[in-house]
């Protein structure tokens, strides 16, 4: 099983190029079974979570080409209407290929999905909307079957649907199954991120009416068909973040190209009260640190505040940080794995409950340390690029799912960072 190895003390240096987005990418990719036309994707990045979704897709019969950064989705001749548990287990996000097969073929089977073990992300909302458009759904055999045969037109009714929490991917899945609804559906309570209106940005440019993405309120005008497009992938905002606060806790100064500052307000306003100097324009961000920062208190909550996906690295920040803080998670109650392994490597942490008090010390030591989730394996990283001596990172087999070439983009900024097995 692969490892990373990190020489720490090192303040990084350079300029990168940031990737697509992960989370962009994948609904996308699902969204590509509603086109009787291929679409054409482009910034795709290269990650392990990329692959099981194209290869769940070329299982059902999708025609998937792919160059470089660039992704064509063929979906006029799909044969099965199944994801099953092989190809749905390791990654939650298969859940996304529910919406679609079934707007678009009246039938799906999808395995209940895994991936980070990072709390309960229950699928429950996702079935109740379906419900609420007129859609059969059973559960049995740890698989979700769903059929829209019994309803007029074989079609998803339009509907008004609230949702109990701020769902992600439950709003993309709705969204996406609403496009081929019959009538409107209006999604209320629904979540604001980057990522759902890149989704609906795409779906539109095949013949989607969608309004209101980004807002709480999304409402969707049913369509006959959809057709392929082109589109390019928005950029990943948590790996320009990491990076953002891997230049901070260096002190150093790096220009993270295809970054936009709009998507990081949370994270840009937090780094500035830890310290850092931040500047940019509409496609860059430069930060840049002495490496000597202060605490700040971080809580994590839906767009536009801070991101629970952020959360690890402001965690590894404030261990060197001066001073006291509080880090406090309200959307997972499992996200806190990574504190006994930064307690491992000299940090000052006390966790109660969802709130984890940090303070700072003067330096983190090099250790043996273990990856539990991405932005765990993320924080872990962040730590040992401060922390004195070598630091390994076992099981990191979940950074590959979210980071495209992490080691290569931190050595291009002067960090010493291998790969071993």
């Amino acid at each position: 099983m692969d490892k990373l190895i990190i020489e720490g003390g090192i303040p990084l240096h350079g300029e990168i190029v940031v990737s697509g987005a992960k989370n962009a990418a994948l609904p996308i990719l699902c969204a590509g079974l509603l086109a009787e036309t291929p679409l054409t994707l482009t910034g795709v990045p290269e990650l392990r979570d990329v692959a099981s979704t194209l290869t769940l897709l070329d299982t059902m019969g999708v025609k998937v080409t792919k160059q470089a950064d660039q992704v064509t989705l063929d979906a006029s001749d799909v044969a099965s209407f199944e994801a099953t548990y092989e190809m749905v287990k390791t990654m939650r996000a298969s859940i996304l290929v529910l919406g679609p097969l079934l707007t678009r073929f009246g039938t799906a089977r999808v395995s209940l999905p895994g991936g980070c073990a990072i709390g309960s992300r229950p699928v429950d909302l996702h079935i109740k909307g379906l419900q609420a458009m007129g859609a059969a759904m059973h559960i049995t055999h740890g698989y979700i079957q769903a059929s829209t045969l019994h309803l007029p037109n074989r079609r998803l009714q339009g509907t008004k649907y609230y949702m109990d929490l701020v769902t992600v991917t439950g709003t993309e899945n709705l969204m996406m199954a609403a496009t081929l609804a019959q009538g409107t559906t209006v999604l209320e309570n629904a979540a604001k991120e980057p990522e759902v209106v890149d989704l609906a940005e795409c779906l539109n440019k095949m013949g989607a009416k969608i309004s209101g993405a980004g807002t709480d309120t999304i409402t969707i005008e049913g369509v006959e068909r959809l057709t392929g497009a082109q589109h390019h992938v928005v950029c990943d905002r948590i790996e320009a973040g990491t990076y953002m606060v891997a230049a901070a806790m260096t002190g150093g100064e790096v220009t993270l190209k295809n970054a936009r500052a709009d998507l990081l307000e949370a994270v840009i306003e937090k780094l500035r009260e830890a310290g850092a100097t931040i500047s940019h324009d509409s496609q860059s961000i430069t930060v840049k640190s002495h490496g000597k920062l202060k605490a700040v208190n971080v809580r994590t909550a839906p767009h536009p505040a801070f991101p629970t996906d952020m959360q690890a690295q402001f965690m590894a920040m404030n261990t060197v940080a001066e001073g006291v803080c509080t880090v406090i998670e309200t959307i997972f109650e499992n996200r806190f794995m990574h504190v006994q392994e930064l307690q491992r490597m000299g940090a000052n942490i006390d966790v109660q409950g969802n709130t984890a008090l940090v303070q700072g010390v003067s330096a983190l030591e090099g250790a043996n340390v273990m990856a539990t989730d991405l932005r765990a394996s993320a924080g872990l990283v962040l730590a040992g690029l401060v922390a004195e001596g070598e630091t390994v990172i076992d099981r990191i087999y979940h950074l590959d799912r979210g980071y495209e070439k992490l080691e290569e983009k931190l050595n291009k900024l002067g960090a010493k960072v291998r790969r071993s097995n």
